[in-house]
């Protein structure tokens, strides 16, 4: 089976312009808008590597992250931040075993595609 990626973000044209970029790369995409979605995701069984924007409405990535350790969903996946917020706060620290990186936007393509390539690696 592929690894998968999945994009959380209800940004579009940030979802968009991460498919192009890691498209490139030949990596099985999924992209979602919201926390919600990517709990469904997980529930029907995705495994890969996420990138998770932090602000989102209704759901924020932190309270997505809070939500999939309650329902024991993380499994083997990876979770990377792709955020724009420049400081975590202690969110971050709360959530460290659960969240590999913190990448900011914006980002540029070969970093998305090393960060990507390299959490993959931890992917079962």
């Amino acid at each position: 089976m592929d690894k998968q990626i999945m994009i959380v973000d209800d940004d579009p044209s940030i979802r968009e312009t991460v498919k192009i970029v890691l498209g490139a790369g030949g990596y099985s995409i999924c992209a979602v808008d919201s926390g919600e979605e990517c709990l469904d995701k997980l529930r029907s069984g995705f495994r890969g590597l996420i990138l998770m924007d932090i602000m989102m409405p209704e759901m924020n990535g932190w309270e997505t992250i809070a939500a999939i350790e309650d329902e024991g969903l993380h499994g083997e996946n990876v979770i990377c931040m792709l955020t724009a917020v420049h400081d975590p706060g202690p969110e971050l620290e709360k959530l460290t075993e659960r969240v590999m990186d913190y990448i900011r936007k914006p980002f540029a393509s070969e970093e998305l595609l090393g960060t990507v390539s390299e959490y993959l690696a931890y992917v079962q």
